[in-house]
């Protein structure tokens, strides 16, 4: 009975590493211009979301860039295409866009990059996740919830 408390206590201080595990999520991008999913979600608790896109291709980041953007749903295609003209230096993300929620760094294969932001005011949204290369957009995307 002596062991009781340590094990209890043990489990009160890994609860909340477990919970902020729920809120960091991994996506996969690849040459064949594929995210490993079209679906992301975290619980409505998270405080804070870390998203991080490994590119699992080969090829460099001028032929197949990838990066990981989020923006409401309605705003994908206007932020993709404003982002065209941006340029590869700004990630083809237009610099200052409000419409942004979050953006990983453009990269090419073999790299990873996170994005860490606040989930305040995101639960019940409809939002999307896209890779905002020139072209990209229209077949990498997917819908994230907060919820």
């Amino acid at each position: 009975m002596r062991y009781a408390i340590p094990f209890l206590l043990l489990g009160v201080i890994a609860a909340p590493v477990l919970a902020a595990d729920a809120c960091s999520l991994t996506i996969e991008a690849d040459d064949a211009m594929k995210f490993s999913t079209d679906a992301m979600s975290v619980p409505a608790s998270c405080q804070e979301v870390t998203v991080t896109l490994k590119h699992v291709g080969k090829l460099p980041v001028t032929a197949m860039g990838h990066n990981w953007v989020l923006a409401a749903t309605a705003d994908l295609q206007g932020v993709a295409t404003d982002g065209m003209s941006a340029g590869a230096a700004s990630g083809y993300l237009k610099e200052g866009d409000p419409r942004v929620i979050a953006h990983t760094q453009l990269i090419g294969g073999g790299e990873s990059s996170s994005v860490t932001f606040p989930a305040k005011d995101l639960a019940g949204k409809d939002l999307s996740f896209f890779c905002s290369f020139p072209g990209h957009w229209a077949i990498m995307k997917g819908s994230f919830k907060l919820g």
